[in-house]
């Protein structure tokens, strides 16, 4: 398309002094460049309002600040939340083998105060209570021996068990559940730490917490290599996806494939 030009009111007049036919070629030039406007307007308004809701776009090109709200896919059934009548309930029931029995004597009478301490009771009515118990970290010391031989007189140590390589260190038990917090649950570096230090009375630095994770993910890799063979080369159907994740405040995309 040719260079929009304006017409100013000098050649505005003299075109309309040139006559009829003057005029008319001039509005029907006009006429031509609008057309051309408006279709380079309309292209460029598709192009924009494409994402990948609409077009084949891939959600990585989506505005991650023009998104609509997500609506649920449920429907609604009409009834009450809660348990429903005839839904056979859930709750909880009384175990035959408690882990701890706790007695709660009568010692006085309640109607004339007499002590009643050694007076059998008549019967007795049991309540269980279902909680958890008191954690704390539990602190193994690992004591290698040195003993010199009697015979060639070199000495020799005992080995310590795999994965004792520190003076002090976490066991595997420790570290597995904090990155299951924090990679599973989703948890950020410090609130597991802070859970950590609210449970058991031990905050977990975060570089250790990423240590952890780094040491799963290096023992995990085999297993998902062979997942990412089985479905990139074996399947015949494949679901693809990306989802966004804000880390640091910078948009992320986390690619998944699955049956």
């Amino acid at each position: 398309m040719e260079p929009i030009r304006i017409v100013s009111d000098e050649e505005a007049r003299a075109i309309f002094r040139q006559g009829e036919e003057a005029v008319v070629e001039l509005i029907h030039s006009m006429n031509q460049n609008f057309l051309l406007l408006a279709e380079r307007i309309q292209n460029l308004e598709d192009r924009l309002s494409k994402n990948s809701r609409n077009s084949g776009k891939p959600p990585s090109s989506d505005d991650p600040f023009d998104k609509p709200a997500p609506k649920s896919q449920r429907k609604r059934h009409g009834r009450k939340s809660g348990g429903q009548p005839g839904h056979e309930g859930h709750t909880l029931k009384a175990v035959a083998h408690p882990d701890h029995e706790v007695l709660h004597r009568v010692q006085v009478c309640q109607h004339c105060q007499a002590w009643v301490d050694d007076v059998p009771a008549i019967h007795s009515e049991r309540r269980q209570v279902f909680d958890l118990p008191r954690v704390r970290l539990e602190v193994t010391e690992h004591c290698a021996e040195t003993k010199v031989c009697p015979v060639c007189g070199a000495e020799t140590q005992a080995e310590f068990p795999p994965g004792v390589t520190q003076p002090v260190q976490y066991g595997p038990e420790v570290k597995a559940q904090a990155v299951y917090l924090n990679q599973y649950q989703l948890l950020p570096l410090e609130r597991v730490s802070e859970l950590f230090a609210d449970w058991y009375g031990q905050a977990l630095a975060e570089g250790t917490i990423v240590s952890a994770t780094q040491e799963v993910a290096h023992q995990v890799q085999p297993v998902q290599t062979a997942i990412q063979t089985h479905l990139t080369e074996q399947e015949a159907v494949v679901h693809f996806d990306e989802t966004g994740l804000g880390i640091n405040g910078v948009l992320h995309w986390l690619h998944v494939a699955s049956t």
